[in-house]
């Protein structure tokens, strides 16, 4: 089934050449020039991916993406952020409200289409023999992307969940950054390690009591501890 992407940009020119790579990548587009229409365009047709400028009129893009994390329809939809603010604290305030990705202006076109292939990759895997693990009382439902630690649901972005399941499909064993990348995030760039950083930092927060579960290993990566 053909995949659909909203493109929320006001500039048109960039608006127009994110369209044309996308239509050419076999997606369909849907496109608005300002927040507010934005927002209510994911509500109504529930995309299967958003990318997302963040300096828009009407309502700039970080209150878009906390509105859209905070809409049980539109939550875990993923965002990618489109943006001329490259500085690292930019990328991180934007990650740390749910985006799964962010990339700056100017930026490659290809490279964009193959982010935006990866993370919607993540939805289509295979169904896993195990639909369900479990860690003390931590609960990882594979077919729902649901995490329960007791009876609680905890609400996680898909990356985040991806993380996770990662994390605590390896227990006792280190994934390195690259490693994260390349499993969770479906490839590697330059300087994006810092992207892992983000997320788990945004999971051990979520998962409270079993943050302390996420090991860090100094200059390596990650590691989750055994039961």
């Amino acid at each position: 089934m053909t995949k659909t992407i909203l493109i929320v940009e006001d500039e048109t020119d960039i608006l127009h050449l994110v369209e044309y790579h996308l239509k050419a990548e076999g997606y369909t587009v849907l496109a608005a020039q300002d927040g507010i229409k934005g927002l209510d365009l994911a509500i109504e047709q529930l995309p299967d991916l958003i990318v997302l400028d963040l300096m828009l009129p009407g309502m700039d893009g970080l209150e878009v993406c906390k509105a859209l994390k905070r809409n049980s329809k539109t939550e875990n939809i993923p965002v990618v952020m489109l943006t001329a603010k490259g500085e690292e604290v930019d990328r991180i305030v934007g990650l740390e409200l749910g985006a799964d990705d962010y990339i700056v202006k100017p930026f490659s076109p290809r490279e964009l289409t193959l982010r935006i292939r990866a993370i919607l990759k993540r939805f289509d895997r295979e169904p896993a023999e195990e639909t369900q693990l479990q860690y003390l009382d931590l609960k990882i439902d594979l077919d729902s992307y649901k995490v329960w630690i007791e009876e609680n649901e905890i609400s996680l972005t898909v990356t985040e969940f991806n993380l996770l399941l990662e994390l605590v499909q390896n227990q006792g064993r280190v994934r390195t950054r690259d490693q994260l990348l390349d499993r969770v995030w479906g490839y590697q760039f330059d300087g994006y390690a810092r992207t892992v950083d983000t997320h788990v930092r945004r999971l051990r927060k979520k998962i409270g009591s079993y943050a302390d579960a996420i090991e860090t290993v100094r200059g390596i990566g990650y590691r989750f501890k055994e039961e």
